[in-house]
């Protein structure tokens, strides 16, 4: 077996699921979720057995390019977010209602499909490809299933296409710039092409483009709030949890290694950008009163932090990076699903309009209490280990990076324990809060329980992700 298995069951689920109809669309695509998540494991096991189970073939002669998939420790440990994430954020769905359901969940595998080629794809127009595929499919559900006005949220995800597609266009044109030099598009060839300092900061520059715009880091952040606010819950799970880490991801596998001589003269730069974005998302979120709006915000500063730690160059920034990337597409998920169940029974995102939950629902409000307090990364839950890392690897570049990247910590416990004590205490709200569902509460106890395994023993995702992490940081020190 090879990871071309997992595309091409996510590939063969999204279209069973389309032609199953609308009352079994829902379950065909956990069935094929399922399939795939066990798919990765599997890979996995193999991968640590020394198995090779990569993939690389001829595609097309003129230009070179070769269908080429690398699963090395990182690549393998954002496919398992993946395919953990995606069964999840389908089987959280069951509690609503969705015209045309086939289409709606058959776009989710489809979106799961491409996202897992980007993380997999060792080949830059492959890579470009699959990059590209991921954004149709979530286009269409945040547009076609979003909420509120029509023609707002068709202007919230226009702008959000149309920002993401010109961010590519500039990587495309670095990619074909590198391939006049490399003669192919394989990374590994990329890798060795040398380019002198100033074709290195254009590379560099458009690659973060491309990456500023989908992770996002200020100021190329105008189109998140509003998109995951329009969009369904769903699309804002697969947005915050793992289409984000997509930019992130690919930070650390295509622009640092690609430009390693800008990435060291500018790294001051672009940390201090990420660092800002903790700032401004974490002051931004106080004034929130809906409570999506609160979390996308509250990602914008958690995303930050991710993007200033991989910018250091050093290898517990990267593995801090990649961490807190994983612990945070789950807890981001967890607390969009939290907004979804509120809203479900009070059919408002107003936090003033809440209240009064705890005494209604006691296992919801323990289960909110757990996803907030991983958010702030509370000791002995999986975000903790990875936001450390990363203010400690911030520390050895500068100690005021890490003192401001810190903010994250008091800035976030001060407006989420706020948000959770207008939202689950005070006075009962007219509406009554049903307690959460055998759904619901599987969906919140497999979150749960993942922050706080690998909060506890994040060792296992450690051992994975740090082999791959080094070869990168040598090809970067090459030069």
């Amino acid at each position: 077996m090879n990871v071309s298995t997992i595309l091409i069951i996510l590939l063969i689920g999204a279209f069973a699921t389309y032609f199953s109809g609308d009352k079994l669309a829902s379950k065909v695509a956990l069935l094929f979720s399922l399939a795939a998540l066990g798919c990765s494991i599997v890979l996995l096991n193999n991968f640590s057995a020394g198995e090779n189970i990569s993939v690389i073939n001829s595609w097309i002669t003129q230009p070179k390019i070769s269908f080429a998939l690398n699963a090395d420790g990182l690549g393998l440990a954002m496919v398992l977010l993946t395919a953990a994430l995606t069964p999840i954020i389908i089987f959280s769905s069951f509690g609503n209602e969705y015209k045309n359901a086939k289409g709606f969940y058959a776009l989710i595998l489809f979106m799961a499909f491409a996202m897992t080629g980007t993380f997999l794809a060792a080949d830059g127009l492959l890579y470009y490809i699959f990059w590209e595929l991921a954004l149709i499919p979530i286009y269409f559900i945040a547009l076609i299933w979003g909420n509120g006005d029509a023609e707002e949220r068709r202007k919230a995800v226009v702008k959000f296409f149309i920002y993401t597609l010109a961010g590519s266009l500039f990587m495309l044109t670095a990619f074909i710039y590198l391939y006049q030099k490399a003669g192919s598009f394989l990374i590994e060839d990329l890798y060795k092409v040398d380019l002198s300092a100033c074709e290195q900061f254009w590379i560099f520059l458009a690659f973060f483009l491309a990456y500023a715009i989908k992770i996002p880091i200020i100021p190329f952040h105008t189109w998140q709030a509003n998109v995951y606010q329009k969009a369904p819950t769903v699309g804002t799970m697969l947005l915050s949890g793992i289409m984000l880490k997509m930019g992130l991801y690919s930070v650390i596998r295509w622009q640092l290694p690609l430009a390693p001589t800008a990435a060291k003269e500018y790294m001051y730069i672009f940390i201090g950008l990420g660092i800002a974005g903790v700032i401004y998302g974490s002051i931004v979120a106080l004034r929130q009163k809906d409570l999506k709006k609160l979390l996308a915000y509250s990602s914008l500063a958690h995303v930050g932090l991710i993007a200033a730690g991989s910018y250091t160059l050093t290898l517990d920034g990267l593995r801090g990076a990649v961490l807190q990337m994983i612990a945070h597409g789950f807890a981001v998920v967890g607390l969009f699903f939290a907004a979804e169940v509120i809203y479900r029974r009070f059919e408002t995102r107003e936090i003033g309009e809440m209240g009064g939950i705890r005494t209604q629902s006691p296992k919801f409000t323990s289960m909110f209490l757990i996803l907030v307090l991983a958010s702030v990364a509370l000791p002995s839950t999986f975000n903790f280990v990875g936001e450390f890392t990363v203010l400690y690897s911030l520390s050895q570049i500068n100690i005021w990076f890490a003192i401001l990247g810190g903010t994250t910590i008091i800035l976030g416990a001060y407006y989420m324990l706020r948000m959770f004590q207008h939202v689950m205490l005070g006075e009962t709200n007219s509406k009554t809060f049903a307690d959460v569902s055998l759904n619901e509460g599987i969906s919140f106890a497999v979150i749960i329980a993942v922050l706080l395994f690998f909060g506890f023993y994040p060792k296992p995702i450690t051992d994975l992700i740090t082999p791959s992490l080094e070869t990168i940081l040598q090809v970067i020190n090459k030069n």
